[in-house]
């Protein structure tokens, strides 16, 4: 059962921002704690986040699951990430989860994550991904550019940086698509970020 609750969560990752990164994927925030299989980003076993990339880069959405430990395989996962050069954080830093669960609906964000501190750091980066509306919202909020749809971009500068800004759709399961059909719009970015040829 979830509670309603005041205290505000700081995020509990580090950003994951390989030197060579091209694109940072930003999500909206980590689902609690007891919903971790492994210490990294998309860690719920029930998010389809590392099956689209398996399917995507080693044609096998199960690539990544760890079925006996019911988890992923994080070192691999980091590896990919790194040789494809993905960076990935969150939108938010600190939130309140007004139900005491993941959904984005009741995640009340308290503190916005700074991006030019985070594209110092990746000065490879021209493409932002954001994976869920949630995420959208706060950057497009932050930086005054509409929300583009799912699958598609807008032109924004951030530090004196342009980029392009892309919807991607939700991996939670919540979010009613097929895995094949997530898998398409996440390829067609990697290909435009020039992450897949």
């Amino acid at each position: 059962m979830t509670t309603p609750s005041d205290t505000i969560e700081h995020h509990p990752l580090q950003p994951f921002l390989p030197p060579g990164a091209r694109l940072l994927m930003l999500g909206s925030f980590p689902p609690p704690r007891h919903r971790w299989s492994m210490d990294f980003f998309y860690p719920n076993r029930t998010n389809m986040m590392w099956e689209v990339f398996g399917h995507i880069f080693f044609g096998d959405s199960l690539h990544f699951v760890d079925a006996e430990h019911k988890s992923f395989h994080q070192q691999a996962i980091e590896q990919l990430l790194r040789d494809k050069g993905i960076a990935v954080f969150d939108a938010a830093q600190s939130v309140v989860r007004l139900q005491g669960n993941a959904s984005d609906k009741f995640l009340q964000v308290e503190e916005h994550t700074h991006l030019p501190g985070l594209l110092d750091q990746i000065p490879l980066c021209r493409h932002i991904a954001c994976t869920g509306e949630k995420s959208c919202q706060i950057v497009c909020d932050d930086y005054r550019v509409a929300m583009p749809r799912i699958g598609q971009g807008v032109e924004l500068t951030i530090a004196g940086r342009r980029l392009t800004l892309h919807r991607l759709p939700s991996t939670s399961r919540a979010y009613p698509l097929p895995l094949q059909d997530k898998a398409r719009h996440y390829e067609e970015l990697f290909r435009q970020a020039g992450i897949l040829s």
